[in-house]
């Protein structure tokens, strides 16, 4: 007999990731992936998504318990459609939500993707046993997800976690249409844009002239002294933002994704740094910073466990 499963759904600017959890085993099993991007339309990508869904369904004799989608844009909750994502520019005020049970006809639930990340790592990964914590997306750009006393906190609108926009240079890459953001900084759109500006001044001979994040990296970890000095600003500013969070919420935990699971060895000296000498030294010593556990597969992770917290609710309800 075929284990109960979940449909996620992880709704990314270049990508869409769909997968099979397993509740069993509480794992994913299958996953399929194909591209996004700024002519994505919303309704070939859904009918895309149904197709796998049902091959799934075939395969497994069963239709899933729900389907969780991780949303990479500000994602509203009361009428399941996105809100704004640049990188979606199709998807604007689409129903993902209705789409989907319509075509399925099982529950949908969403969640915006720092949200649902946040939640698989405290499920799953760096932040289990844990109901203090911060996850920071540190990917393109920078999000949070908040579990506070064992629940995600999403705030009055739906928004909380929109540390990138804080403020911790009074001049600096201007994402979010903020100079000095710390998105900026902690990001790899902002590590791109910091690098070009400082090639302006500076040389190396080691990076291409339009350098991403990643090659900066990759540099930095062949000891190009400009690229360190890149990751030891970010790391500085990332700190810095951190520290502000410690001090306001109190997490025995922060979680950090993507750029630093990727470059710990890079960042963690001045992150530590910047956190010693700016947050409380009560409050700083009580959190612990670590990257994130689930690698390339938080996202699919994230839309399981939306899924699987949607159906938990609904049940509480009925009782």
């Amino acid at each position: 007999m075929i284990s109960p499963w979940y449909l996620g759904v992880d709704l990314g600017g270049t990508k869409i990731g769909v997968s099979r959890f397993d509740v069993s085993t509480a794992s994913v099993v299958e996953v399929e992936r194909f591209p996004t991007g700024v002519e994505c339309n919303p309704v070939d990508a859904i009918e895309r998504v149904v197709y796998i869904a049902r091959a799934w369904i075939e395969k497994t004799g069963s239709p899933p318990e729900a389907v969780g989608v991780s949303v990479g844009g500000m994602y509203d909750m009361d009428s399941g459609c996105m809100r704004h994502a640049p990188h979606l520019p199709l998807w604007d005020g689409f129903p993902i939500v209705s789409s989907l049970k319509e075509a399925l006809e099982v529950p949908v639930f969403g969640e915006n993707d720092a949200n649902a990340c946040a939640l698989a790592e405290w499920r799953f990964g760096a932040g289990r046993g844990c109901d203090d914590l911060i996850f920071l997306t540190f990917g393109t750009g920078l999000g949070a997800g908040l579990i506070l006393n064992g629940r995600l906190y999403r705030g009055g609108t739906g928004l909380a976690g929109e540390v990138g926009g804080i403020r911790v240079s009074d001049k600096g890459p201007p994402l979010r249409e903020k100079p000095g953001c710390l998105e900026g900084f902690a990001s790899g759109a902002g590590i791109a844009r910091l690098t070009r500006d400082k090639l302006k001044e500076k040389q190396s001979s080691i990076l291409p002239e339009e350098p991403t994040a990643k090659d900066v990296a990759e540099a930095a970890r062949q000891g190009d002294p400009f690229s360190l000095s890149v990751f030891e600003e970010c790391g500085h500013k990332l700190g810095e933002g951190l520290a502000i969070l410690i001090d306001t919420l109190n997490p025995k935990r922060i979680i950090l994704g993507s750029i630093f699971a990727r470059c710990e060895s890079l960042l963690r000296p001045s992150v530590e740094e910047a956190i010693l000498k700016e947050a409380r030294p009560e409050i700083g010593k009580a959190c612990t910073i670590v990257p994130a556990e689930l690698g390339e597969s938080i996202g699919d992770y994230g839309a399981a466990t939306v899924a699987a917290l949607g159906v938990e609710n609904a049940l509480k309800k009925q009782t």
